[in-house]
């Protein structure tokens, strides 16, 4: 289905979300029609941050709004959608476009596998009316599923798209690019040069598959390294609690500027327990380069000033290798809970491969390593 009927279908002036590769036709339609426009479109910082942003839209218009986002952006929706968008509260109408990852009979990578056996379900479960997207799905099929959601949404009811696997296309292209010189892997492949065998909790994405193929590449093991392959945002908060149960252990962060984004108050709880021994390295690229490049905020904001504010005793900002390396030394040596914020650029190899491992045979690696230091 072209992305350009479906909108049509729908009818709607004004879209939130966060980006998914599942949506990406969806995320460059937006982007190309609107960019980042605060009256028709914003890419917020979490899912459940959309859901309140479609609701302060209708409550100005009284029209109905969208929020897209990737199935496992459900968890982050449940609050807002059940105490501030219900009919038994605010009865607040919203149109949902979910990125089904993991669609049962769909290969996927293994942390969207359970994420896709219960999309469905707990849509369902927070009383959001469901319609499927499938690319064989016709276009009258979408017309007539949403004079059923019209009924629904006049009622102050929810209801969502749930878009299977190349359900909608586009052919308009969008190029994503900033003006940083550096490459991701290469100050990653900097970071591994100076942690040695410290480990290391790596966000979301690309950064841990190339993580696990700088170790490849040098000829290491992997027990080094906790890959956070699902659960964005919540990297750091894995890594304080690595570093806080072994304190005479250098633990590094390896995180990135939208998984920062999606849970900022986490900054604040580092900073408030300060370890001696983490060091938090953002790279921040100013996108969400894992699912297509789409714009963050994060170009637009001072980590470093927030880092300081949520209690960080020293932050940092580097845009060249001779200060990362630099700052990496000192960060080391230093036995301060430090921030290292990375400007870095937009791409990555093309053949860029995902871990040949288990997330459960990381895991266990990961535990069977800190017990040995």
């Amino acid at each position: 289905m072209k992305v350009e009927t479906l909108t049509q279908i729908i009818g709607a002036d004004f879209y939130t979300g966060v980006p998914d590769s599942q949506l990406k036709a969806l995320c460059n339609y937006l982007m190309n029609t609107y960019g980042i426009d605060p009256q028709h479109h914003i890419i917020a910082a979490n899912e459940g941050n959309c859901t309140a942003l479609a609701a302060g839209y209708h409550l100005a218009t009284g029209k109905v709004p969208v929020v897209y986002m990737q199935n496992s952006g459900e968890g982050n929706i449940i609050n807002p959608v059940a105490s501030l968008l219900n009919d038994k509260v605010y009865a607040i109408p919203t149109v949902f476009i979910v990125g089904w990852r993991g669609q049962p009979g769909t290969h996927d990578e293994p942390q969207h596998i359970y994420q896709g056996e219960v999309t469905v379900r707990l849509l369902e479960d927070m009383d959001i009316k469901t319609f499927v997207i499938t690319k064989d799905t016709t276009d009258q099929e979408v017309i007539d599923a949403m004079k059923d959601f019209l009924e629904i949404l006049a009622r102050g009811k929810d209801v969502a798209f749930v878009i299977g696997k190349n359900a909608l296309t586009y052919d308009g292209k969008v190029t994503y690019k900033n003006n940083n010189q550096m490459v991701r892997e290469d100050i990653i492949r900097h970071i591994v040069a100076v942690s040695v065998e410290d480990p290391i909790v790596s966000t979301t994405g690309k950064a841990s598959r190339e993580l696990f193929e700088i170790r490849e590449a040098n000829g290491q093991g992997h027990q080094y390294d906790f890959l956070t392959v699902g659960s964005m945002g919540h990297s750091s908060s894995i890594a304080l609690g690595v570093a806080l149960q072994k304190p005479n252990v250098r633990v590094w962060c390896v995180d990135g500027d939208g998984a920062v984004l999606m849970h900022m108050g986490a900054m604040a709880v580092l900073g408030a327990n300060a370890p001696e021994n983490l060091i938090h390295v953002v790279i921040n690229n100013g996108a969400h380069e894992t699912v297509g490049g789409m714009p963050t905020v994060a170009a637009k904001i001072d980590l470093v000033t927030i880092a300081k504010a949520c209690g960080y005793p020293y932050a940092v900002r580097v845009d060249n290798f001779a200060d990362l390396d630099r700052e990496l030394e000192t960060a080391k040596n230093r036995n301060m809970l430090s921030l290292i914020e990375v400007k870095c650029s937009i791409g990555a190899r093309e053949d860029l491969g995902r871990p040949t491992t288990t997330a459960l045979e990381n895991k266990q690696n990961f535990m069977e390593y800190l017990k040995s230091v």
